[in-house]
């Protein structure tokens, strides 16, 4: 449910406005572009004072829709987590842990989404090092952004699929075109670059791991990002 920066370009491309179809459905980390979309209702001549100076009256949005030839491309920032956004997270569950945002220990988080209100999304165009959570990437089993594909390995090439979520599989990719690489899945840290997990602390009386060894669960993955232009 979140693009988390992690060492990216100096400041993003800026805020647009989402397109009605997608902008309030943006999860964070998918691969978005901008298009013009016909402004209604404004009976007006076009002039440079509109904001505008072409009879086709357009304004630009941002769309995950991608078809071939569109650039710019960037991740789209969904301002709840890891952006500046985040007013906090609820207590819950176990006592001392608190919630990852995405249904663990049961708790909330507090950050609104970007594009509430506003209807705006933030981009981010500059080569760097981001992460994306494993909900907002292509699922598939066998050949998505996922630990279950077995064939992924680091620096793999990865790609956009025509809604615009990253993938490792080239072959239905939007353009082929590369967008970055993959480095790497990663459990969650709650924030921190540094966490002990639960599978490394679990005690025979725990009652997190029933004295069991815990699988790690992974949360996100971490890419690098470097688009054409």
């Amino acid at each position: 449910m979140a693009l988390e920066l992690v060492q990216p370009g100096i400041n993003p491309l800026g805020q647009f406005d989402g397109h009605d179809s997608i902008y309030l459905t943006v999860k964070g980390g998918e691969v978005g572009t901008i298009v013009g979309i016909a402004i209604a209702n404004d009976k007006g001549s076009a002039d440079v004072n509109d904001g505008y100076a072409s009879a086709a009256k357009q304004r630009p949005v941002v769309t995950t829709a991608l078809t071939s030839g569109d650039r710019p491309l960037f991740l789209i920032d969904e301002g709840i987590r890891g952006y500046g956004t985040l007013f906090g997270s609820v207590i819950g569950g176990i006592a001392g842990q608190i919630s990852d945002g995405v249904g663990q220990y049961n708790g909330q988080l507090l950050g609104p989404h970007t594009a509430a209100a506003s209807g705006k999304l933030t981009l981010w165009d500059k080569p760097g090092t981001y992460a994306v959570t494993l909900d907002a990437v292509d699922t598939t089993k066998t050949t998505g952004l996922v630990p279950t594909n077995t064939t992924l390995t680091i620096s793999d090439a990865l790609y956009a699929t025509s809604a615009g979520l990253l993938t490792p599989a080239s072959g239905s990719a939007f353009e082929n075109v590369v967008l970055g690489r993959f480095l790497n899945f990663e459990p969650y840290k709650g924030g921190s670059m540094v966490t002990t997990p639960v599978s490394m602390v679990s005690a025979a009386n725990s009652p997190v791991g029933q004295g069991q060894p815990q699988t790690s669960s992974m949360y996100r993955a971490l890419i690098t990002f470097n688009p054409p232009v």
